[in-house]
């Protein structure tokens, strides 16, 4: 009876093993009304810099007149300074977020280390019983029903353990997950931060091109366009002008402009957007092509794939770099020019391949990356997401720049481009502007 005992002592264990999972993880940072209010005061920013956007959309439209530039300025100013606030609100709510999740891998970890001592303790008991032997359980064990009984109750142990080491490998899994997840929060944070410095910058600067502006072409509008003029740029100098890839080295603006009007006509997006999106400094300077696959890329969504690309190409997998993990365990990877992670490349790889006639496409061939982001920027300005976005603002501002600004922020940060819309997309706007400007002197 001591070893039946023994047996039912470790089904017992291995119940309290299942429990364990039932547990509900304590809430950690702020309460949900404190994250209500801080929503609410983002929705009320972003309503007032809609507001300001569209006045400065106006007076986009009155011409290049002294007056309408500096009304324009005006209302450029309000809206960043708004956009400053709204930033420094997103930050609060990831710190917080942040901190929650802090929290909820804590109890994650937590159960991990119970469940392994409660396992360990499992195994000990198992061990004990399969020392006996057939004969000796069956003698220690007289009447047949007892035997079987005995069997049972250890093939039971046994089932209920290969449940739990299931589960406790479900758990590390997730426990990967939360801490990704954790880490490019903090990695959007610090870009947030980034981009709130370059905010302020801006805001002083467009202050002071006010006040040079009044001060330079006070009642004379002839030396105000005059001024204008001497802006621009030559197309010799365009030409010649060096534009620089996140991981596809340098090209001249011409030699990249013509990579992306292959792109433009396969997928219909505008070859100055696309070149926005590429350009480095849109991009808010991730650190590209200085890793090894083996210790930036995820293990299970991303290697598998990347070996795939590289075999497919004859390449050596050593032999090439990628961008880098973030010091917060976020997972790097991203590939060429268009920073593509493998597991998105594998995605359209085969559409790339048909427009460019490369078969198989590489992501660190710049023809391929540039279709390749035309491809993607194509897919997200016209999804739903894009389309709604345009349709719920077009009293406000034109449908172009709305979806222009979404397919931008999707492709920084996918599912959660509404937060960046503002922060990544609204660059890349505007930096488009300043493209398309070069390639009209360039056709002209």
């Amino acid at each position: 009876m001591k070893k039946r005992s023994s047996r039912i002592i470790a089904l017992g264990l291995i119940a309290g093993v299942a429990m364990i999972f039932l547990v509900v993880p304590v809430s950690y940072g702020v309460t949900d009304a404190e994250r209500a209010a801080l929503e609410r005061q983002l929705r009320e920013l972003e309503a007032q810099i809609v507001e300001h956007e569209a006045t400065v959309d106006v007076l986009k439209n009155t011409g290049k007149s002294l007056s309408g530039e500096v009304g324009r300025i005006e209302a450029t100013i309000a809206k960043i300074v708004l956009q400053i606030k709204s930033v420094n609100l997103q930050i609060s709510k990831l710190d917080d977020e942040i901190e929650t999740k802090i929290g909820e891998i804590k109890v994650t970890e937590d159960k991990i280390v119970t469940n392994k001592e409660t396992l360990t303790r499992a195994l000990q008991k198992i061990y004990i019983n399969s020392q006996s032997g057939l004969m000796e359980v069956m003698l220690k064990n007289p009447e047949l029903s007892d035997f079987f009984a005995e069997y049972n109750n250890l093939l039971n142990i046994q089932d209920s353990l290969i449940v739990t080491i299931d589960r406790i490998s479900d758990l590390k899994d997730n426990l990967i997950n939360q801490k990704e997840t954790l880490a490019l929060k903090r990695d959007d944070a610090a870009a947030l931060k980034q981009y709130q410095q370059s905010q302020r910058t801006t805001a002083e600067t467009t202050k002071k091109e006010k006040a040079n502006l009044l001060t330079v072409t006070r009642g004379e509008e002839a030396r105000y366009q005059k001024l204008l003029t001497e802006t621009r740029k030559s197309a010799a100098e365009i030409r010649s002008r060096i534009f620089q890839l996140l991981g596809g080295g340098e090209l001249t603006f011409e030699t990249a402009y013509q990579f992306a009007k292959l792109a433009e006509g396969a997928t219909g997006i505008r070859a100055a957007f696309i070149l926005a999106v590429l350009d480095r400094e849109s991009a808010l300077g991730r650190n590209v092509g200085q890793c090894d696959y083996q210790t930036a890329m995820h293990p299970t969504r991303d290697i598998p794939h990347f070996l795939k690309i590289i075999e497919k190409l004859g390449l050596s997998p050593t032999s090439l770099k990628v961008s880098c993990a973030n010091s917060d365990g976020a997972y790097g990877g991203a590939m060429g020019p268009a920073q593509f992670i493998p597991s998105t490349w594998s995605i359209y790889e085969s559409r790339i391949s048909t427009v460019t006639g490369n078969n198989p496409s590489s992501p660190w061939r710049h023809e391929d990356a540039f279709v390749a982001t035309g491809l993607y920027l194509s897919d997200a300005y016209n999804s739903t997401a894009c389309v709604q976005y345009a349709t719920d603002y077009k009293h406000l501002v034109d449908s172009l720049t709305l979806q222009t600004r979404c397919a931008a922020a999707k492709y920084y940060a996918g599912s959660r481009w509404f937060t960046y819309r503002f922060a990544y997309g609204d660059p890349v706007v505007e930096r488009a502007a300043r493209f398309q400007s070069d390639i009209d002197v360039l056709n002209s």
